[in-house]
């Protein structure tokens, strides 16, 4: 492989991003060779059955026996993986009111005007 090639390594979260987009575009419950060959092929066999097991674990996808394989289905899109992991986040820090206090200050007016938003339509839900 090529320093070059090595220098540009996926993000964390990038390939299993890549991999639900895959999944999205399928037809139907697909293979692992599949999705392999709708990435490019060059990822190794072993490192889209890893990327697809931590999706399964985080419920992004579902698998069922076809076979003597397993076929995917997605249960989550980008926004979904990328709540989850925001989540994840905050679930491991102590101080959640401070972590979201500092998230919420930190926001640009237009976002932090998107979610009051979404929180006057939450709590209008709930009433």
């Amino acid at each position: 492989m090529r320093d070059q090639e090595r220098g540009r390594r996926r993000g964390q979260g990038q390939l299993e991003v890549e991999v639900l987009a895959a999944l999205h575009e399928a037809p139907r419950p697909v293979s692992t060779a599949w999705v392999q060959e709708r990435l490019g092929g060059s990822l190794a066999y072993t490192t889209v059955i890893t990327i697809l097991t931590r999706l399964l674990a985080k419920g992004a996808v579902t698998r069922e026996k076809s076979g003597r394989f397993f076929v995917w289905t997605p249960t989550a899109d980008e926004a979904d993986l990328a709540a989850l992991r925001m989540r994840r986040v905050l679930d491991a820090e102590s101080d959640r009111k401070a972590v979201l206090a500092r998230f919420v200050t930190g926001l640009p007016p237009r976002d932090e005007r998107v979610l009051r938003e979404l929180l006057d339509q939450a709590e209008a839900a709930e009433e």
